[in-house]
């Protein structure tokens, strides 16, 4: 198995960090409020390779350039920086050649997260 289970991306505003986050990769979110925390769950399936994770909204949580990259896997990284930056995100580094590992790219989303993304072509 893979050892990366979980992730968590800090927000400031969750429904501004949700909406965004549906309209960069076509996907539907699911908010709940877990105590002190609003978080905002991105679809998973049990049993299927890939982490879970989840928008946070908390005390302790503050978004940040610095720290722990989290990479999402997309079949398009120039389609998926004009969605980026078409919904209030910006690209920090455009798609790069990693040679036999594929290609990526650098972005930061509307509360200030560096976030990247991962494809084969």
């Amino acid at each position: 198995t893979n050892p990366v289970a979980w992730f968590e991306i800090p927000v400031k505003n969750d429904a501004r960090a949700r909406k965004f986050y549906e309209k960069v990769f076509g996907l539907e979110l699911t908010p709940e409020e877990m105590g002190p925390y609003k978080m905002t769950f991105f679809p998973w399936t049990e049993n299927a390779p890939g982490a879970a994770g989840t928008l946070i909204k908390g005390e302790t949580y503050e978004p940040s350039h610095g720290g722990t990259l989290v990479y999402f896997s997309v079949d398009d990284i120039e389609e998926t920086l004009r969605k980026v930056n078409a919904n209030g995100g910006k690209t920090l580094l455009p798609k790069k050649d990693i040679g036999e590992y594929g290609f990526i790219a650098h972005f930061e989303d509307t509360e200030g997260n560096r976030v990247a993304l991962h494809s084969m072509k």
